[in-house]
């Protein structure tokens, strides 16, 4: 597999480590408020790459860290007249649910900033010892210019750069540049540390936790691509000043989501929730909306590109039930199982291709097609369905879909219903038998598919 590298800025083979294995890092959310269609659509895009790695038989160790003390935890919490731990947990508990309800695979670690708190000290002490790093009245900065390779992920040259993103103006700085590692404070939370009472400036959280999880250097470290600046470059300097060694091997960045080609953010008001989203048009939708593009590329939240995903995915189930309902011998099972090799190596062919997701979606999308003009045009025979549901499963598993689940009670009553409805169409009732058609529909998202002699059912994701 080759992906695309934003140190480099060039395409690189993904090369695992001695153990057959690809250690990821992601960088998490800040929980102080609830998560949004943007980040559901960086943490699927690594959910997926995650999924395929595994198909291929790698090991993966996937960490993804949560920010739990942070300026706009502390600022919400005094809003509400609580702890910042209070809101802290809050936001995990619903980014659970959250990323739950997208059918994300739980990642192997979930570490805490402040439960490393340790490791940080230890990190910014070894920084100070080393000469890059040093105390003012105001805290712990990292000297910038002691790292001579600064500013070779956003390739931005270092006397051109300016303080961004949370690096706050400091007069007590050796450089405008340089950064906090640990911030002095009275106010909780604050820890005890060798040069005073405060907390970690955001930064150091991610590196700490990134080096105890998997060790100095690592296979991938991922994130949005605002982060490339300053996060991702401080990141960097302050890793590999304290190991000496290469911090990531290939840094990989998922584009924005944008809403009329203006950035998805909290700070500018035009979020769409993740729970908003999901009611709206469905997990699998939003799933397939979410890699419709190429990762790299901004995606813009479009009443267009969510339907189209909507169709996709009825298409989906439409085949899937297909396959499970399929009957009779024979058929032409050498054409579909040479259809179905053509779409599995097409499909791992665009992941490899520096994880083209957009077109490995129209190539299964081909294949389902196939099959459910055979299914349509009563063609498609059990034997059929055997030769090929198991590859078309893996592929499903890959990206992330998963049909409705039925429980047995509702299974029942559904097939109570259906028999009825048949019951009537034998009477030629029809507009009884159109009656229980619409009742599926209504009260379980049913909707019937008829085939000569049967009915085939499709439980509908609910949008």
């Amino acid at each position: 597999m080759k992906l695309y590298n934003t140190l480099s800025r060039s395409i690189e083979e993904l090369e695992p480590d001695s153990n057959h294995a690809v250690r990821m890092y992601i960088c998490g959310v800040t929980v102080y408020d609830s998560s949004h269609i943007g980040h559901a659509r960086t943490i699927i895009v690594f959910d997926v790459l995650r999924r395929y790695l595994l198909s291929r038989g790698l090991n993966v160790v996937f960490v993804q860290n949560f920010t739990d003390v942070d300026d706009k935890i502390i600022n919400r919490a005094k809003a509400e007249g609580v702890q910042a731990r209070d809101i802290a947990e809050r936001y995990i508990d619903s980014y659970f649910k959250d990323f739950e309800s997208l059918n994300v695979l739980k990642a192997d670690y979930y570490p805490r900033a402040t439960e490393h708190i340790g490791d940080m000290i230890r990190l910014i002490d070894g920084l100070v010892k080393k000469g890059d790093a040093y105390l003012t009245l105001n805290g712990v900065y990292f000297k910038v210019k002691s790292f001579s390779e600064y500013g070779k992920l956003s390739r931005k040259p270092i006397d051109e750069l300016e303080a961004g993103a949370r690096v706050e103006v400091d007069p007590s700085k050796q450089d405008p540049l340089d950064f906090a590692l640990w911030k002095f404070s009275s106010e909780n939370p604050v820890w005890e540390s060798p040069w005073g009472k405060g907390r970690p400036g955001w930064h150091i959280e991610c590196s700490a936790m990134a080096l105890k999880y998997l060790g100095s250097t690592f296979e991938i470290h991922g994130g949005g691509q605002d982060l490339i600046f300053p996060h991702h470059e401080n990141e960097i300097a302050q890793s590999e000043s304290f190991t000496g060694k290469q911090f990531a091997r290939i840094w990989m960045h998922a584009g924005m989501v944008t809403v009329d080609s203006v950035k998805m953010s909290k700070s500018l008001g035009n979020i769409v929730t993740i729970g908003q989203a999901v009611e709206k048009w469905g997990t699998n939708s939003l799933r397939l909306y979410c890699i419709s593009v190429h990762y790299s590329k901004p995606l813009d939240y479009t009443e267009d590109l969510l339907k189209e995903s909507m169709q996709r995915w009825r298409q989906i189930e439409t085949c899937a039930c297909e396959l499970g309902f399929a009957q009779g011998r024979g058929g032409e099972i050498d054409a579909l199982t040479k259809a179905c090799d053509e779409a599995v190596k097409t499909f791992q062919s665009a992941m490899d291709d520096d994880f083209n997701t957009s077109l490995a979606i129209t190539e299964f999308m081909k294949l389902v097609t196939q099959i459910n003009r055979y299914a349509a045009a009563d063609k498609l025979t059990a034997d059929m369905a055997s030769a090929v549901a198991d590859r078309f499963n893996d592929l499903m598993d890959v990206l992330g879909l998963k049909l409705v689940e039925v429980g047995e009670d509702e299974r029942k009553e559904i097939l109570s219903l259906i028999e009825k409805r048949n019951n009537l169409r034998a009477e030629k009732k029809f507009s009884d038998a159109d009656r229980i058609r619409q009742q599926l529909l209504n009260n379980h998202s049913v909707e019937l598919l008829d085939h000569k002699g049967r009915t085939v059912w499709i439980k509908r994701e609910k949008a």
